[in-house]
């Protein structure tokens, strides 16, 4: 039992000194006029009348405690913990290459729109990248314009930025890095789609970026939407992260890859600490039968 304002307590002396006072005092007692008969000496009465007389103080003192600010710890509680998972999208020009219906880039935005309802609760950025890197949303809680940022980037378009024609893997890797570790709570991921071999991961280059990734606790999955080999430096990094690196053949494929990420990423639960709440409810209802003995005592 714990309370606000213990210093509150201090006046439970007088009620107590009341209590002490009605109990132990002398006097007091009334003498009645009885004929020819052996009285006891009333001790039954004598404490019913100092209960009743007690009623008072004992109501003072549960006015004190409420005062006090009674509280009490809530049970334990679970929270899930935040996922901040960064989409790192090449846009360059052979993402326009046919795939299922439409082009590698059109499955994978799709792909992307249906994945952010698997994780709902979770965080989210957008990262796109060819030669230079766009930070195209930040991480957040409201997908809403991720979902709609396919038309703006599409590789197919007429004004799609000339410096985005390229692929450089390592260059994005980094860049969402830095997006990453700006946030203090939940885990780090990194959803890498692209098709092509990138000249930035060479010379150990690969390998360097995965030990800086796994050191801030950045796991990278890569999907390789392409029908070529999957780059040996994108293997390393998803290897060296505790990621995977995936080959869907069809848009179908690549939506039950997105599944896949999610059930290896499971969410995590926390068990929260135990909250101070308010606990009036005992002593209000303790004061409520003492006033309500105290009114029946007057009509006596």
């Amino acid at each position: 039992m714990s309370f606000s304002h213990p210093w509150v307590l201090l006046f439970l002396i007088v009620p107590i000194a009341l209590l002490v006072w009605i109990w132990r005092r002398d006097g007091g007692h009334v003498v009645l006029p009885f004929d020819h008969g052996v009285q006891t000496r009333g001790r039954a009465w004598g404490t019913l009348v100092n209960l009743a007389q007690s009623l008072p103080a004992l109501i003072l003192a549960v006015v004190v405690l409420i005062l006090a600010g009674p509280q009490q710890l809530s049970a334990p509680k679970t929270r899930r913990v935040l996922t901040n998972i960064e989409f790192c999208v090449d846009v360059s020009g052979s993402m326009t290459a046919s795939f299922g219906e439409g082009t590698r880039y059109d499955a994978s935005m799709a792909a992307i729109n249906k994945f952010l309802d698997y994780r709902e609760g979770d965080a989210f950025g957008l990262t796109f990248f060819g030669n230079e890197v766009l930070h195209w949303v930040p991480l957040t809680t409201d997908v809403s314009a991720i979902k709609c940022a396919p038309p703006f980037m599409d590789p197919m378009s007429p004004g799609h930025p000339h410096w985005l024609g390229g692929t450089e893997i390592g260059k994005a890797l980094r860049a969402c890095r830095e997006v990453l570790i700006s946030r203090e709570q939940g885990d780090r991921m990194i959803v890498l789609v692209s098709d092509g071999y990138s000249f930035d991961l060479g010379n150990g280059q690969d390998v360097e970026i995965a030990e800086k990734l796994k050191a801030d606790g950045i796991v990278v999955y890569a999907i390789h939407i392409a029908a070529s080999e999957v780059p040996g430096p994108v293997v390393n990094i998803t290897g060296l992260t505790g990621g995977e690196v995936f080959e869907p053949e069809s848009p179908q494929a690549l939506e039950t890859v997105f599944k896949h990420i999610d059930e290896m990423q499971e969410t995590r639960l926390e068990r929260t600490a135990a909250e101070s709440m308010d606990n009036f409810y005992p002593y209000s209802l303790a004061g409520l039968i003492l006033l309500g003995a105290a009114h029946f005592h007057s009509l006596d």
